[in-house]
């Protein structure tokens, strides 16, 4: 496995944990609106995302400059 493939692989697996993260954010977000759950747990939820789009854009970047 060359680099160029194990990043595109992480790329990959980081844009469907994004994708889950951030529906599950979502999920929070409308759960805090309706009053069921705490603010810091959205927070958390919201911390959780913005790592999780923080990496993806990393490995975006990292298989972008080994092209």
């Amino acid at each position: 496995m060359t680099l160029k493939s194990a990043a595109l692989f992480a790329l990959v697996g980081m844009i469907l944990l994004t994708v889950l993260v951030g529906a599950g954010f979502l999920r929070d977000l409308v759960s805090l609106a309706s009053g069921a759950i705490a603010p810091v747990a959205v927070l958390t939820s919201g911390i959780h995302f913005l790592a999780s789009l923080g990496v993806t854009v990393f490995f975006y970047v990292f298989h972008r400059a080994h092209a």
